[in-house]
């Protein structure tokens, strides 16, 4: 499909997106460009901020291929030449990683403003499950996990990530896939510290509460387990399910859109600027900076 993009992409869309978000990559990039300098920085063939917004936008066209997305890019916005060669530019994407991390984060701090904050855990494979006996990739680092909603094992990572009631991406953390959502918990939380949360029955433990809101001053709160002696009515634990709900859907966009479980890198480095990369793109659609 990503092959045969440029038959039913629109140029004039396609270059609205690339200016807005070059326009707002270029404006982040002026409060740490001192952090930026390199060597023969007058002889780089494109700047900065040309790469983060051409890496972004592959992320909010849905590119998993770095190959197909540096030739569509080649072919339709840098047609004359001008552009970096394939390896040079994935390259330039990885070392400008902290880069597009900060300013991801800068943007998440807008959630603190929101209403309240959601945290759940997505499943990161990495293989087909037929292969995770004899996978090579990432082999010491992700491991074997349980997916209970899909209600099987597979090989890779896990997303732990906190979103707010509007949808936009706060803190995440990610693990090998079978770390346990409470483990995480307190990591994702306290990146950006949002007074009120709420989890699944999987982040249900009091000594997770109570050093929350004794050290952050956040509350959070979980639907209760059946075999719990003294359990909430149930208008509570349907209060507590539709304020759930926005991360379901921040994950199906997550996962069909922009195609979060389809990173192909295999390098951490790479990994990580992907994974930045679409959650950066997701947040500025979110907030209506870039039009989808």
């Amino acid at each position: 499909m990503q092959e045969h993009f440029h038959f039913t992409t629109d140029p004039a869309k396609l270059q609205k997106q690339y200016a807005a978000i070059f326009v707002f990559v270029s404006a982040q990039l002026s409060c740490i460009q001192v952090h930026l300098h390199r060597r023969n920085r007058h002889l780089v063939k494109q700047e900065d901020a040309v790469i983060i917004a051409i890496h972004l936008l592959g992320k909010l066209l849905g590119f998993t291929s770095e190959r197909a997305w540096h030739r569509f890019v080649t072919g339709n916005l840098f047609t004359n030449g001008s552009f970096l060669e394939r390896s040079r530019y994935n390259r330039r994407c990885r070392a400008l990683g902290f880069a597009i991390k900060w300013i991801r984060h800068e943007l998440a701090k807008r959630g603190q403003h929101h209403a309240y904050a959601v945290v759940d855990s997505l499943p990161l494979p990495l293989c087909h499950p037929a292969r995770m006996q004899r996978v090579k990739r990432f082999r010491g680092i992700a491991d074997m996990g349980y997916c209970a909603s899909k209600k099987q094992w597979y090989y890779g990572f896990k997303l732990h990530l906190q979103v707010t009631n509007q949808g936009l991406a706060m803190g995440y953390v990610v693990t090998e896939a079978s770390c346990h959502d409470v483990k995480a918990a307190e990591t994702v939380m306290t990146q950006i510290p949002h007074p009120y949360n709420f989890g699944d029955k999987g982040y249900i433990s009091h000594a997770l509460r109570e050093k929350l809101y004794e050290e952050h001053q956040a509350a959070f709160w979980t639907p209760s387990r059946h075999n719990q002696k003294h359990g909430p009515s149930k208008a509570w634990e349907e209060w507590i399910r539709k304020k759930r709900k926005v991360i379901e859907t921040v994950f199906s966009i997550l996962v069909d859109q922009y195609r979060i479980t389809d990173i192909r890198a295999n390098s951490m480095a790479g990994f990580e600027v992907a994974l930045d990369g679409i959650l950066l793109a997701y947040s500025l659609v979110t907030l209506g900076l870039v039009e989808r």
